[in-house]
């Protein structure tokens, strides 16, 4: 599927061609023209490094946009449709997500020759990660504590969004294993509806896997998970999904990007998927990853806006070992069954899967855990 110069982030801070080729202006002409407020593209001012779809900036005769298009196998019409429902609320409840635009039909998504599109307005303010690896860890303890009350804000305002659990698994952060009194037969369970998955788990010893990465997780903390408030959750918060108004301790976050892994989750787990991918650096030796005071202040922030319980921090720190959980897994779909990719299924099992959670059980990974307990 590589044809191109252009590269993205790969799974070891390195750059590495495409797994989906560069949108071009010829493939644009006929998504484009069914935006009547936007004209005729002209020029691609950007290409994204982000590896899992393909992205760009482009001019039009109106201004700039932004473009990105989708494998339908990993995004169908409907399934973008979701994330773009819950985006569009929070839009309306004063969180500040770009604009999604619409096609004369009324679509946000977009369905063409294979392949699934969306279009959006430019985010306010300025990207200031926009060349950095996903999930390297914020240095500003001051922007940390800003991360963590917007993500704050953001649950506040989805508290009345009612939106039943997306209907995929694949690239999405659900958080049903996790829950699951008994998370392996629950992954039996689903294996009829996701063969592919079941293809690459059937040349793994899987379950004793899952068993040992899940061990330091009683069922009863699971049954207190599985008891959270439902809410639709970001999934993917860390810096590169945010945009500044500058670069000073004093900044304020003046947008919030990609709700692709969203779902109906708990505000914990997403809390703690955000201190896992903002205050870990997963690809230091293990003395050097835990940033303990960026995860505190993160929480800090949080807190000022929306105030968690004793009871509540206790859990967090439970969860954060394995809140990666169900989203490595769908990883591990989307490298084997999409890509085909056996060597970066391999990876997401055993390098993130696995590696993470044993990371955790390790001295520096209770440090860091007591740290923030």
């Amino acid at each position: 599927m590589s044809h191109s110069a252009h590269r993205v982030h790969g799974l070891t801070a390195d750059e590495v061609p495409p797994d989906w080729p560069p949108l071009t202006l010829q493939e644009l002409q006929p998504v484009l023209a069914q935006f009547a407020q936007l004209g005729h593209a002209h020029t691609i001012l950007w290409n994204s490094p982000r590896p899992l779809s393909a992205a760009a900036l482009i001019e039009t005769n109106n201004g700039p946009t932004f473009v990105k298009r989708h494998s339908e196998n990993v995004r169908s019409a409907s399934t973008l449709t979701e994330e773009h429902v819950f985006a569009q609320w929070l839009r309306a409840q004063h969180i500040p997500t770009p604009e999604i635009l619409h096609n004369t039909a009324g679509e946000s998504a977009i369905a063409h020759a294979g392949w699934t599109y969306e279009v959006h307005a430019l985010a306010t303010g300025i990207d200031l990660h926009r060349d950095t690896m996903s999930w390297v860890p914020l240095h500003n303890l001051a922007h940390a504590r800003t991360v963590g009350r917007m993500l704050a804000q953001l649950h506040l305002a989805a508290e009345g969004f009612h939106a039943a659990q997306r209907t995929t698994h694949i690239l999405v952060a659900r958080s049903e294993l996790l829950e699951a009194s008994a998370p392996i037969a629950t992954l039996q369970a689903q294996l009829q509806q996701r063969p592919l998955l079941a293809e690459y788990l059937a040349q793994r010893n899987w379950q004793e896997e899952l068993h040992h990465t899940l061990l330091p997780l009683p069922a009863d903390v699971r049954c207190v998970f599985a008891a959270q408030p439902r809410l639709w959750t970001h999934g993917d918060w860390h810096a590169s999904n945010l945009f500044w108004s500058d670069d000073s301790a004093q900044a304020n976050i003046t947008s919030v990007l990609d709700f692709s892994l969203s779902a109906r989750t708990f505000a914990l787990f997403d809390l703690a998927t955000a201190i896992e991918r903002s205050a870990i650096a997963w690809l230091q030796p293990d003395d050097q990853r835990a940033q303990p005071l960026i995860a505190n202040a993160l929480i800090e922030g949080y807190a000022q806006a929306r105030p968690l319980s004793r009871a509540e921090r206790e859990l967090l720190v439970a969860l954060l070992p394995v809140v990666h959980l169900d989203f490595a897994i769908s990883e591990v779909e989307y490298f084997y069954g999409i890509l085909r990719s056996r060597a970066h299924a391999d990876v997401a099992w055993d390098v993130f899967l696995r590696g993470h959670a044993a990371w955790f059980r390790t001295s520096h990974g209770q440090s860091f855990l007591r740290a923030i307990a």
